[in-house]
């Protein structure tokens, strides 16, 4: 809920800057630039960081730097070492976003490969919801699935290219669910609730393997492909997604068995944070990439 959530920016913003202000062991002086996500993003919450952090540098006569939220995610991977030599290609993984993008810089990047319909973080969710799972359902998902076995079979989609497509999947476990498993066909009689929650609930983690195992393969086989066309060999993934144990450790398998050199920033580094807006917002720092105090929020990524 958009206007829920900007009153939740409202009330925290200040007490979270003084708490990291607290731990960094540092004060406004000894900061040299201020940086805020402009997009993507809920309008109304991305005002709140805007305005908030406009305050600051026109308080105190330092740079603004306006920072793209999925950029943000590709340098995630130059927090921490080991870092990636540019340049890399990064799988880009969240509920809004589905990207490979290829690196060359921090400032110059290029999008080879994206969703054409539903992210593949809104996929897990939204199955999730089908299984009756609370929101967010993608960790219970990743949590399940680590004790059942992929058994049950969903499509994967084929669309040229390096971009990707979910709906397909996901209207095939919605029927799948529907029928409790008896078929994928979509005219076949549907099965009464209870005959459906009683599959569900006796096959939940087989169900929950079955789907992670195929939402993975369809990312790591575009990611692949992506990379052999490219030739590149440092390979990254990011976003919130790039916190689900199965990508994460069939990715790494993934490149051990084609030679790539395989960076995954640290878990805290996966889901949004402020960390990935600070790393960009220093390399944009080194080369003068100020905004202007009148810059303001985009709904949509602009890169």
């Amino acid at each position: 809920m958009p206007e829920l959530a900007s009153r939740a920016h409202l009330q925290n913003i200040v007490p979270v800057v003084e708490q990291a202000l607290a731990a960094a062991g540092c004060t406004m002086d000894g900061v040299d630039a201020f940086a805020f996500t402009r997009a993507p993003g809920l309008v109304g919450a991305l005002i709140v960081g805007a305005q908030f952090t406009k305050s600051l540098a026109l308080a105190s006569g330092k740079p603004l730097i306006a920072v793209d939220h999925m950029q943000a995610h590709v340098l995630a991977n130059l927090i921490d070492y080991p870092k990636p030599a540019f340049p890399y290609l990064c799988l880009t993984v969240s509920g809004g976003h589905t990207q490979i993008v290829i690196c060359r810089s921090p400032s110059d990047m290029e999008v080879i490969g994206t969703t054409i319909d539903d992210a593949v973080g809104e996929t897990f969710d939204k199955s999730a919801k089908l299984l009756g799972l609370p929101y967010p359902g993608g960790p219970l998902i990743d949590q399940y699935a680590k004790l059942g076995k992929a058994i049950y079979s969903f499509p994967e989609p084929k669309i040229a290219g390096f971009d990707f497509s979910f709906s397909g999947v996901k209207t095939s476990i919605m029927y799948f669910l529907q029928n409790a498993g008896t078929s994928n066909v979509f005219n076949e009689q549907k099965k009464g609730d209870d005959e459906r929650v009683a599959f569900i609930e006796e096959n939940l983690t087989d169900i929950c393997a079955s789907i992670q195992q195929r939402l993975v393969s369809i990312l790591l086989n575009k990611l692949k492909k992506a990379a052999i066309h490219t030739g590149l060999t440092d390979i990254c993934i990011s976003g919130g997604v790039s916190a689900n144990s199965s990508l994460r450790n069939n990715f790494h398998q993934l490149g051990n068995d084609l030679g790539w050199n395989t960076f995954i920033p640290k878990l805290e580094y996966c889901t949004d944070n402020g960390a990935m807006i600070a790393i960009t917002g220093y390399y944009k720092f080194l080369q003068k990439d100020f905004a202007s105090l009148d810059v303001v929020p985009a709904a949509r990524a602009e890169w």
